[in-house]
């Protein structure tokens, strides 16, 4: 079954789930470091991200998005991670910064060939109780790729 399958159906099912926050990820930039290679840098997606009820300060999360990838292929992935959350203020609806990681699973068409493969990296978020953007950090990987940072936009679509 193809990640994409597997995105939609997770999505739909997120709706049966007892948990907190669903949100739309509209993925966009990405600035490569270090290299003199044109890479795609636009890297429109759509995807979703589903918090569940945080616990302390911790928050579990799935995701997944299929977007534009650096080389003007169409990427898919579905993981799952954990965030921590520190307030930047007194109001929990006001604004944050999340640190977390996400594990996922993932296809490339320059990478074995469209075959899934695992990976894990680290993010940050910054933002408010209705809109964040996620920085995720993609380090060097040798030989064939260069260290660069990927952005999203999220905005919560519904509270369960």
């Amino acid at each position: 079954m193809k990640i994409s399958h597997c995105l939609l159906f997770l999505w739909f099912s997120c709706a049966a789930a007892n948990a907190d926050e669903l949100h739309l990820i509209v993925s966009g930039k990405s600035i490569h470091f270090g290299t003199d290679t044109s890479f795609n840098e636009q890297n429109w997606g759509l995807g979703f991200e589903y918090d569940f009820e945080q616990k302390n300060s911790w928050i579990p999360l799935i995701t997944g998005a299929s977007f534009k990838d650096s080389l003007e292929n169409t990427s898919d992935y579905l993981g799952g991670g954990t965030k921590r959350r520190f307030l930047l203020g007194d109001d929990p609806e006001g604004m944050h910064l999340d640190a977390g990681v996400i594990g996922f699973v993932m296809t490339r068409q320059d990478y074995k060939n469209n075959d899934p493969f695992l990976g894990a990296l680290p993010f940050i978020s910054v933002g408010n109780s209705r809109v964040a953007v996620n920085i995720i950090y993609v380090p060097e990987i040798v030989p064939k790729m260069v260290a660069f940072v990927y952005f999203q936009a999220t905005f919560k679509l519904a509270e369960f």
